[in-house]
């Protein structure tokens, strides 16, 4: 596997391709990509998103990631170390030092899913981006303060998508703890149990699941089952068996998925791979 290395803290890329230019590849820093204009799908971890003009996806030093391009594609592309945001952590504001870009870049809910914003807000990215883009030329990109609450600003509209975004749900960051922590252990059943979720987050057992449809607008259970089964969706796209998908989020085997997958689509597996794959 090819490991692409970077040693300056800040790099700003603009390029056109028909084809991507790097085979299935992990890295050793933290990578913004938007998409201006084309379409394809990008295959990261056990993953694979449909991605189209004003898409935007996240990319950490642990992820394992590939674009397959249809169309194509410019693409413009923010890449840093750690020590970028480490060495200015002084300049960041309060509301930010909270929820850490570093931590933002891995969250499995940023790199699972097809990631939307509203109108004003892919606004405001897009203009971000070009204007990062048109200054990737300064000597001064790595130094300029300009240049780094620009990055920063983009963290700050993430932030708005740090809990459901297939919901038009709005929570607070304190309701999206528990929805992150959900994100990133729905492959571990036994820590997404109402028992373990209550003692971590400090919540009545008996009063998990009103507080649960109260603050976020849908039943527990149903979030869980919606959420794990566009995981599943992405994975049967990607061309994963039945069993490597049992495997990886703890079904008993691959009968159990297939039924909990007709259930709650309301079609089977060969349905659902014979129409979505290309």
């Amino acid at each position: 596997m090819k490991k692409l290395r970077q040693f300056d803290a800040l790099v700003i890329e603009e390029f056109v391709k028909e084809q991507f230019h790097q085979p299935s590849h992990s890295q050793n820093y933290y990578e913004i990509v938007y998409i201006f204009t084309g379409s394809g799908r990008h295959y990261l971890n056990n993953s694979v998103v449909d991605y189209r003009a004003n898409d935007w996806f996240l990319i950490s030093p642990e992820d394992t990631h590939y674009l397959e391009i249809k169309r194509k594609t410019h693409f413009g592309v923010i890449k840093f170390t750690d020590s970028y945001f480490s060495e200015r952590r002084m300049l960041m504001p309060n509301a930010l030092l909270r929820f850490q870009p570093e931590m933002m870049m891995r969250n499995k809910a940023f790199k699972e899913m097809r990631l939307n914003m509203d109108s004003l807000s892919q606004l405001n990215l897009f203009r971000t981006i070009k204007t990062l883009i048109d200054s990737k030329e300064s000597r001064e990109v790595l130094s300029s303060p300009f240049i780094f609450y620009q990055v920063l600003s983009l963290f700050a509209l993430f932030q708005q998508q740090w809990g459901d975004m297939n919901t038009h749900y709005t929570w607070n960051n304190d309701k999206q703890a528990l929805i992150s922590f959900i994100h990133q252990h729905i492959y571990e059943p036994e820590k997404i149990q109402v028992k373990h979720l209550s003692q971590t987050f400090n919540i009545s057992q008996n009063y998990f699941g009103k507080y649960f449809k109260k603050h976020y607008g849908i039943p527990f259970r149903e979030y869980i089952d919606n959420y794990r089964i566009k995981l599943i969706e992405g994975r049967v796209v990607a061309g994963f068996t039945l069993r490597q998908i049992a495997d990886e989020f703890g079904f008993t085997d691959e009968s159990h998925l297939s039924g909990y997958f007709k259930k709650k689509t309301s079609t089977t597996f060969r349905t659902y791979k014979k129409d979505h794959q290309s």
